[in-house]
């Protein structure tokens, strides 16, 4: 990957994102953001958990459980449930972005269940060029997951989940630049979590998780194996608690810490001029670059790219919630901060969620995330005409 490539997929992944950029002009970044391949895998991908500051890892059990911590699913009150969401992203910069998810569970028995989720990333028509500014073709970037997973109860309290992930990235298929040939990126990942459900009857009580997700293979876009970036694998816990308000009322609230297990991107430094970098950076950039996927795991440690949110969520009668949140990221891992807030709405065995994010801080006006909305479809397939809870 040259420099200009290498310079135009980094500001790609931020801005698909929706984080905070700064300049890459002239000479080194201010701040060392740690960048991934496939950043959609850190979009929330479903709007109950979007309206609580992206919370999923700790919360109550439903159909998009898969998608955050999928150890839940053999807690879940109900057999089999299907999820739909949609999400128009960075809205005030493009009209032609979103992300389409879907995901459902089914109870094999009252200790293991079976899983299966799908993200869908489209970033809209793209009409490229050559460094020189040339026209260089059409194309229309998109990226999608496949996720099987499977979870087991280990006691009345505790469960585990592990899922599979199948990758494919296609930013410039088809595309050639500088003499390289660019292709669709593919990856392989898994997750494992835990979950533990400490509530009483009443479902009053504390519930925690933990989740280690996006553990796989580098992805590549070209013939060249030095090239290749590394996903977003990440680590993640939380803990919620919830206590009856009255007979028909339940209040949770919920904390989670995230932390990207990827180093950071070196300090570089790319002349304007058309220059090459210098042999003190291609040295920091190859040694960033061949690092081994246990290597990189362990030096991640050694930056600050972690997320924290803090979450709310009302429920009467298992008809109406109402949903609050925020989430806090360090300039590490891209200094995105936002207020959440949500609605659903269940009746029988149909469900709607809706979320709504409205960034915090600095240059809100011109945030890319402003105004992004969530919708999510949920059904509950078992006792179709009778009451169904989430």
């Amino acid at each position: 990957m040259n420099k200009k490539t290498f310079k135009t997929t980094a500001l790609l992944v931020l801005v698909c994102l929706g984080i905070n950029v700064v300049s890459f002009g002239q000479s080194v970044q201010p701040i060392n953001v740690v960048t991934t391949a496939v950043p959609f895998l850190r979009i929330s991908p479903d709007a109950r958990a979007g309206g609580m500051g992206d919370i999923g890892i700790p919360t109550s059990p439903d159909a998009n459980s898969g998608f955050y911590n999928l150890a839940k699913i053999p807690f879940a009150k109900k057999n089999t449930a299907v999820s739909l969401t949609y999400t128009p992203w960075l809205r005030d910069i493009t009209k032609d972005v979103y992300m389409i998810s879907a995901a459902g569970y089914h109870k094999l028995s009252d200790e293991d269940a079976i899983n299966i989720g799908v993200r869908y990333f489209n970033l809209g028509n793209i009409d490229f060029t050559t460094a020189d500014g040339n026209p260089n073709g059409q194309g229309r970037p998109r990226e999608f997951g496949i996720d099987f997973g499977y979870a087991r109860k280990l006691s009345d309290k505790m469960g585990i989940g592990v899922a599979l992930r199948y990758i494919n990235s296609s930013l410039a298929n088809g595309i050639t630049a500088s003499g390289v040939n660019y292709k669709a990126g593919t990856s392989f990942a898994g997750d494992i979590s835990l979950y533990g459900d400490l509530t009483n009857e009443q479902g009053e009580g504390v519930t925690w998780g933990v989740a280690v997700s996006n553990l796989g293979s580098k992805i590549g876009y070209t013939d060249n194996a030095l090239t290749k970036d590394y996903i977003p694998a990440n680590l993640g816990a939380g803990i919620a608690y919830t206590w009856p308000v009255e007979e028909t009322s339940k209040f949770t609230l919920a904390g989670e810490v995230n932390k990207l297990l990827v180093p950071a991107v070196p300090n570089i430094t790319f002349p304007d001029n058309g220059d090459p970098i210098s042999s003190e950076d291609s040295a920091k950039l190859a040694d960033y670059r061949t690092q081994s996927i246990f290597s990189s795991w362990a030096k991640s440690f050694s930056n600050s790219a972690y997320g924290f949110s803090g979450g709310a969520e009302f429920n009467y009668n298992d008809q109406f919630f109402a949903r609050a949140g925020y989430y806090f990221e360090t300039k590490e891992a891209g200094n995105r901060k936002f207020f959440t807030a949500g609605v659903g709405l269940k009746y029988n065995v149909f469900g709607l969620n809706i979320s709504y994010l409205a960034p915090s801080g600095s240059g809100v006006t011109r945030n890319p995330l402003s105004n992004t909305l969530r919708f999510s479809l949920y059904f509950d397939l078992d006792n179709i005409g009778g009451d169904s809870n989430q």
